[in-house]
């Protein structure tokens, strides 16, 4: 099974000159959205993981369903303003614009083994704010999943001591 191939790209979105890569068609196809969740949880079964971060929006569908099937906890990391409870933020920068992520205060405990998930990964500005807020609530992150990584945007320069682990990678565009 390709992966790549159940990505749709879509030019010029959500401003020109972005090439969006939209996982909704992996995730409209059961037996390769099974596949991915699978790849994943062969990937962190044996790990001492505590709590699943996921990243809004598209990071909550894999991390969710992976930290059920490892039976840990998840912690959403969400755009501001969106969550009732006390939370930390953390602001950064994408290829199109700014913007910030918030986290409950006690979402993460001190000394938990964390893992962040996001559906993908390009300049490194939404990991790199996850990557803070954990780590200002005392998490230890074991290592980053992504279903897609671009690498040629420089996101692994940004997160620099962390680990990274994606299902797939697109260059050039």
């Amino acid at each position: 099974m390709d992966i790549k191939e159940k990505i749709r790209t879509v030019p010029d979105w959500p401003i020109e000159g972005v090439m969006f890569r939209d996982i909704t068609t992996l995730l409209q196809d059961p037996e390769v959205f099974r596949e991915t969740v699978d790849l994943l949880y062969n990937r962190y079964k044996d790990m001492k993981i505590d709590k699943i971060v996921g990243i809004d929006a598209r990071g909550f569908i894999h991390g969710a369903v992976l930290a059920y099937k490892l039976n840990v906890g998840f912690v959403p990391v969400r755009k501001k303003g969106k969550l009732p409870y006390k939370t930390i933020s953390a602001s950064y920068s994408l290829e199109y614009g700014t913007d910030s992520v918030e986290m409950h205060e006690d979402g993460i405990e001190q000394g938990e083994n964390v893992l962040i998930v996001d559906d993908l990964i390009a300049t490194g500005g939404t990991i790199s704010a996850a990557i803070k807020l954990v780590e200002q609530l005392g998490g230890n992150i074991l290592e980053c999943a992504f279903l897609v990584e671009l690498p040629d945007l420089g996101g692994r320069e940004k997160i620099k001591g962390h680990k990274i682990f994606a299902l797939t990678e697109f260059e050039g565009e």
